[in-house]
């Protein structure tokens, strides 16, 4: 910082012809450089938070994450500005920016006991199609998806 003290945006326009400095910018940033020692915004700058504060925040993450180890007891975003009383979008961003959280979509395939009984039925029907002379060995894995249940939107479970 001393080492710019004797320079003025002039000379400096002059040094640095490469640089395509304005003369304001220039002088904002020496200003700046002297009165505070640094280019970094003051403390305090700028549109304080209206919104996305801290108590809003707290709020939001309580119960966002409410319904850890309890399956479908989940609230979208809308039900928590409702609950709130701030908008939708603002929960959102505030789930996004400040939990840094992110809406995962469960993936899995629910076997029940009729789904087992359905499927050795028809694993016992294609054996029955091969004689035992031309299969020697047939080996059956989970690798097929047999749907016996109605399909299921995953886009409505979510965690």
């Amino acid at each position: 910082m001393h080492l710019l003290k004797g320079y003025g945006s002039r000379k400096l326009l002059a040094e640095f012809p490469e640089k395509n400095w304005t003369k304001s910018g220039l002088d904002t940033l020496l200003r700046k450089l002297w009165d505070i020692g640094s280019t970094d915004r003051r403390a305090g700058s700028g549109r304080p938070r209206t919104a996305r504060t801290e108590d809003n925040v707290a709020q939001v993450e309580e119960l966002v994450l409410s319904h850890e180890g309890a399956p479908h007891s989940y609230r979208s975003t809308r039900q928590i500005s409702r609950e709130i009383g701030v908008h939708r979008s603002l929960v959102s961003r505030i789930i996004h920016k400040d939990l840094t959280l992110k809406c995962m979509k469960k993936r899995r395939q629910e076997l029940t006991e009729s789904n087992r009984t359905t499927r050795l039925q028809r694993s016992k029907r294609i054996l029955k199609q091969y004689p035992a002379e031309k299969a020697d060995f047939i080996w059956f894995t989970d690798e097929k998806i047999f749907t016996v249940a109605r399909p299921k939107n995953t886009q409505n479970d979510r965690m």
